[in-house]
C-alpha cells in the first residue's frame, strides 16, 4: 500500500474532473510515446500496475491545493479519491479569518501557518468572490491542527479564473499552484511533496463535483521511496446526488519510481467507475514501458482485478499472461 497520499493532509476533495468522460485530459485517450527502461513482465507485471495505478490516484490528489492550503479527509491510495465532504470548507475559513495582505496565525495543536495574500478587489473578496489574478500563498511551519499529520513547507498559488461563491461553497475555479518542499509527518512516515499543477474545480452543482488537474511534475518523497511524475493529468468526478454515490477517474502521464528499474506511461483508455468508497468496479489502466505493457481491468464485483500482460506497447492482441487477482492482495504487496 502507499504510505501517506496527498490526501490526507487536503482538506478538500481529493478527486479531479472537467467533464466525466475525459475525452478532454491531455494523454488519456492518446497516451504519451512508451517510457524506456525495461520490460514488464509476469513477474514484475503486479507491483508495476499497482504503483501506476497509485499515481495515478495520487496526481489528482494535487486539485485539492486548489481550493484550500490545508487541513485533512482520508482517502487515495488504491481505492478512489477521498469523499468531498469538506469540499471548499478550509479555503472559506482562510478568506474570513485572514487580515490582508498578509497574517501569521496559530496552528490548533502546535505551529503556524502565514498567509499572504494579494486580491485584485478586496469589497468582492468580502462577498465571497475571487478575481483572475489574485494570489494566495501559505507558508507552513510545523503546523499541527490535531489531524495525524504536522505540515511544513510552500503553496503558492495563483488564480486563473473564478465565478461563484466562496462563502456558500458554490463556485467554479481554476488555479495554478507550485508547491515547495510540502510536506506532511506523521507518527510513522513523512511524505515530501514538490511541483506543479493547473487545477479547476467545479461546485455551482454540488453535491454533484468535478474537477481537473494537470501539470508539468509532481515529485514525492517518502521514508522509502521517490516518485516522479512527468506531463500529468486526471479527471475525476463525485455525484453526491445518489446514493450509493458514484466517481469516475481518467489519468494519464509518465512515472519514475525508486520501486521500479525503469520508467512507465499510463493512461486509462476505459474510465474508472464506482461508488462511494469502494474500489473500481469498471475501468482500466495501460502502463506501458518499452515493447511491452500491461492492462489493469476492473471487475463489476468491485472486488477482482485482471492484469494482462503483453509484448506490445498498445496492450491488444493475445497477452503473454494474464494474472487474475483482487484489489486487496494488490494493495498488500
Amino acid at each position: 500500500m502507499k504510505r501517506i497520499t496527498i490526501c490526507i493532509f487536503i482538506p478538500l476533495l481529493c478527486l479531479t474532473a472537467c467533464s466525466g468522460d475525459g475525452s478532454n485530459i491531455a494523454g488519456t485517450n492518446n497516451p504519451p510515446p512508451p517510457a524506456a527502461g525495461f520490460s514488464i513482465t509476469p513477474t514484475n507485471g503486479l507491483a508495476v500496475t499497482k504503483v501506476a495505478y497509485e499515481s495515478a490516484v495520487t496526481s489528482g490528489d494535487v486539485a485539492g491545493f486548489a481550493g484550500n492550503s490545508t487541513g485533512s479527509t482520508a482517502g487515495g491510495g488504491l481505492a478512489k479519491p477521498s469523499a468531498p465532504n469538506q469540499y471548499g470548507g478550509t479555503l472559506t475559513t482562510l478568506l474570513q479569518k485572514v487580515p490582508l495582505p498578509a497574517a501569521t496565525t496559530n496552528c490548533a495543536v502546535d505551529g503556524t501557518v502565514t498567509v499572504t495574500m494579494n486580491v485584485e478587489d478586496i469589497l468582492l473578496l468580502s462577498a465571497g468572490a475571487l478575481s483572475a489574478g489574485d494570489t494566495i500563498l501559505a507558508e507552513y511551519a510545523g503546523c499541527d491542527d490535531g489531524l495525524g499529520e504536522v505540515l511544513d513547507g510552500t503553496i503558492d498559488s495563483i488564480v486563473d479564473a473564478f465565478e461563484g461563491n466562496i462563502f456558500s461553497f458554490a463556485y467554479d475555479m481554476t488555479m495554478t499552484m507550485n508547491l515547495v518542499d510540502f510536506s506532511a509527518t506523521t507518527d510513522t512516515e513523512m511524505l515530501t511533496v514538490n511541483g506543479d499543477g493547473t487545477a479547476t474545480l467545479k461546485l455551482l452543482q454540488a453535491p454533484y463535483l468535478e474537477a481537473s488537474v494537470s501539470g508539468d511534475y509532481l515529485t514525492t518523497v517518502t521514508n522509502a521511496t521517490t516518485e516522479s511524475l512527468r506531463h500529468y493529468s486526471s479527471v475525476q468526478t463525485y455525484d453526491g446526488r445518489i446514493a450509493p454515490a458514484p466517481y469516475t477517474m481518467t489519468a494519464a502521464g509518465t512515472l519514475e519510481s525508486s520501486e521500479l528499474s525503469g520508467s512507465v506511461t499510463y493512461s486509462t483508455p476505459v474510465m474508472f467507475g464506482g461508488v462511494d468508497t469502494g474500489y473500481p468496479t469498471s475501468g482500466e489502466l495501460l502502463v506501458v514501458s518499452e515493447a511491452s505493457s500491461a492492462r489493469l481491468i476492473a471487475q463489476s464485483n468491485g472486488a477482482d482485478v485482471v492484469i494482462e500482460i503483453y509484448t506490445n506497447a498498445t496492450g491488444t492482441g493475445t497477452p503473454v499472461s494474464t494474472i487474475n487477482t483482487t484489489w486487496a492482495e494488490l494493495e498488500a504487496l
